[in-house]
């Protein structure tokens, strides 16, 4: 029986373009086109007062306070630190420790750990494999969509737990910083 009550899943924040400018920075400030760039930083911080807003608690928009944070490892084949950035405003805020046991590949291993931990579960991954653990989560290919466009930072996924043991699935658009859609995927 699944345990956490409602899972949520962002896109890590804004990473440095393709042709390798403006480049990632570092949490230290040092040049590094493995992190994320400034407004990514700022979407990071942005996440935090979503998710844990300073006065009163969340009311209306489908999101909750997360008592757990997942976000990928860093590998050989992945060195990415951006899953983790994105969450550190918010792990720091909250005084919880992002969970970074699974790597980028091992996206039903992050599901099931999800699943199986008590209560509200936030995971911070990259886009590309954002469907896996939706599919994992709630055991077909079907209810999610297949894929995460490129351009969007500014949506979380969440997965609620029914009366029924199952997860329903629904969108909610950010908004946080300008620019963001008001739009689902």
């Amino acid at each position: 029986m699944p345990q956490a009550t409602k899972i949520m899943i962002v896109r890590h924040a804004e990473k440095p373009a393709d042709t390798g400018a403006p480049y990632g920075v570092a949490i230290d400030g040092t040049q590094d086109a493995e992190s994320l760039i400034v407004r990514g930083w700022q979407r990071a911080g942005a996440l935090a007062v979503l998710f844990a807003p300073s006065h009163g608690p969340l009311q209306n928009t489908g999101l909750a306070q997360p008592q757990a944070l997942f976000a990928s490892g860093i590998a050989k084949h992945s060195e990415s630190m951006r899953p983790q950035e994105t969450l550190t405003p918010l792990s720091q805020k909250l005084g919880i420790e992002i969970n970074t046991g699974c790597l980028k590949g091992q996206e039903s291993q992050v599901a099931a750990q999800a699943v199986a931990t008590a209560g509200i579960v936030l995971i911070g991954w990259e886009h590309q494999n954002i469907p896996l653990i939706a599919n994992a989560i709630v055991g077909n290919d079907t209810t999610v969509p297949q894929s995460w466009p490129g351009d969007r930072f500014d949506i979380v996924w969440v997965f609620d737990l029914d009366s029924s043991g199952n997860y329903a699935f629904s969108q909610v658009p950010q908004q946080v910083l300008a620019g963001d859609l008001p739009t689902v995927i």
